[in-house]
């Protein structure tokens, strides 16, 4: 018996240890004095004003003064305003139309630039230039060949439906804040799939090469299927910041013409902040919080169950 616990003393110690290397080290109190700073500074400076506003949302508020509560008829409201209809109906068919120009343009230039190319480099800083640049600046850029560039080529070649600017049509103003969008998003776009491209073997290539398949083939087979996360990534924040389009279109038609490109972020502003609907269009804001959730849930789950699929 004297022998049997000698020799499983060692055995008991070694057990004992590794054990002691599985168990997590306690972290003790510092975790709290790390995390309830940040988590302070969310709840007052987002959680809070969320509530605030929601509250705020019940009442007849124009910002300022008096107010008086009116529960839910702010929200009736919203299903009946023609202008706000035309908002929603405009910020959908502007934001689908420019995540799929985005992600199209940024998945074709991200498989360019990531060949065997000369000045790879410099020409995947070229393209991210417009990522750097300030909206207002480049949307006056735009804003002039629009109104005047494009105008003029249009006469020249007889093309009398562009003889004048797009952002004085009402049927046509919305394709040059598009443009303006795509040329921009395309450049943060192009860096995340440069990034999921990297993480393709390169012996994948090469085997499919030998199989004899060509280049659209290895694309649907091989590259698309496997950078399937940096899609979903790049489909599910395009199509937020679209929703939630505004620079864009202050600088190039400020909503006009007459209301024909309003998103429903102007309208929000507008009327919160300069036309005395703050209760209003604080309801306004949290339908349109609660759509943005939605869509971006919906989006997550179809694109994430295709990349399964895949």
């Amino acid at each position: 018996m004297a022998v049997r616990t000698v020799r499983g003393a060692p055995e008991a110690a070694a057990a004992r240890a590794a054990g002691a290397r599985r168990r997590p080290p306690r972290s003790g109190s510092a975790i709290y004095w790390m995390v309830l700073p940040a988590a302070g500074l969310f709840f007052v400076f987002h959680t809070l004003p969320v509530l605030q506003g929601m509250f705020y949302s019940l009442t007849d508020s124009p910002g300022y003064g008096d107010w008086s509560f009116v529960g839910l008829s702010n929200y009736a409201a919203l299903f009946t305003d023609e202008r706000i209809r035309s908002a929603y109906l405009f910020t959908f068919q502007f934001a689908i139309v420019s995540t799929v120009l985005v992600n199209v343009f940024a998945l074709a230039l991200a498989v360019g630039l990531t060949g065997r190319i000369r000045f790879r480099s410099a020409l995947r800083g070229l393209y991210f230039v417009p990522n750097v640049l300030a909206v207002l600046v480049i949307g006056y850029v735009f804003n002039y060949l629009l109104t005047n560039s494009l105008p003029e080529i249009a006469s020249a070649l007889g093309i009398q439906r562009l003889s004048r600017s797009i952002l004085a049509d009402p049927e046509l103003a919305w394709i040059g804040v598009v443009v303006l969008a795509v040329w921009q998003a395309v450049a943060f776009n192009i860096i995340i799939y440069i990034a999921g491209l990297q993480t393709i073997p390169a012996e994948l290539y090469e085997a499919a090469a030998i199989d004899g398949s060509g280049p659209w083939r290895r694309f649907w087979s091989v590259t698309f299927p496997l950078i399937g996360p940096f899609f979903t990534l790049n489909m599910v924040l395009s199509l937020k910041n679209f929703l939630q389009v505004f620079d864009h279109i202050v600088v190039m038609t400020n909503g006009g013409p007459g209301t024909s490109t309003e998103s429903v972020s102007l309208v929000i502003f507008r009327g919160g902040f300069q036309g005395g609907e703050y209760g209003y269009q604080i309801a306004n804001a949290v339908v349109f919080m609660v759509v943005l959730v939605v869509f971006a849930l919906v989006q997550f789950r179809v694109l994430r169950r295709d990349e399964v699929t895949a």
